[in-house]
């Protein structure tokens, strides 16, 4: 996968898949990449997240893993074939693995200290988790405009629009993708159309 910054300006969406199954996340993948969300990242606490991630790889260059914690989840989910990682916190440590294996993180941080602190690790982008507010995301990039951010966490898809035009590069949206159906890719099909108005 190219930059994971560029990645996240262009798709301006990462649906995040937390589900109680490999198949569901499978399932789920493949119907928002139907309704037009093709970054995904399927969270390591999904029961058979890493054959998920492995079987969506196969079709889907951009899947990355999510909820990573660990040195050893950093080399799993590479084996795996994850192009990104995404974490809920700063770990040096977790940052470091991804640089040795070359693989982008999208590290999450809640306040200014651990968003920069994150930046000086070594992240691609920052997650703020959670967002709070399109005006909570503005004010962050105050101080620290020359860092990625990414909003998630009470991301749908009628204020996803607003994120971005507070300066967000991209939103991460789960509710939808927590379960498989129909609805999920209607939602993908939603949140496309938001962000291209």
């Amino acid at each position: 996968m190219k930059n994971l910054v560029e990645v996240l300006r262009h798709e301006k969406v990462v649906a995040i898949i937390r589900t109680d199954s490999a198949e569901s996340a499978v399932s789920i993948a493949a119907a928002a990449r139907s309704g037009g969300v093709g970054l995904l990242e399927v969270t390591l606490n999904t029961p058979g997240a890493l054959s998920a991630i492995a079987d969506i790889a196969r079709t889907n260059p951009m899947v990355g893993a999510g909820t990573v914690l660990t040195a050893a989840d950093v080399r799993a989910a590479v084996s795996a074939g994850a192009a990104f990682l995404v974490t809920p916190a700063v770990d040096p440590e977790v940052l470091a693995e991804a640089r040795r294996h070359e693989v982008d993180v999208l590290c999450g941080a809640a306040t200014p200290t651990e968003i920069l602190a994150a930046w000086r690790l070594g992240a691609a982008a920052v997650k703020v988790f959670p967002a709070h507010s399109p005006d909570h995301v503005r004010t962050l990039l105050g101080p620290l405009d020359d860092i990625p951010l990414v909003a998630v966490g009470g991301v749908r898809a009628e204020s996803a629009a607003s994120y971005l035009e507070a300066g967000a590069i991209a939103v991460g949206v789960g509710g939808p993708f927590s379960a498989a159906g129909p609805e999920v890719e209607a939602a993908a099909r939603r949140l496309t159309s938001e962000l291209a108005e």
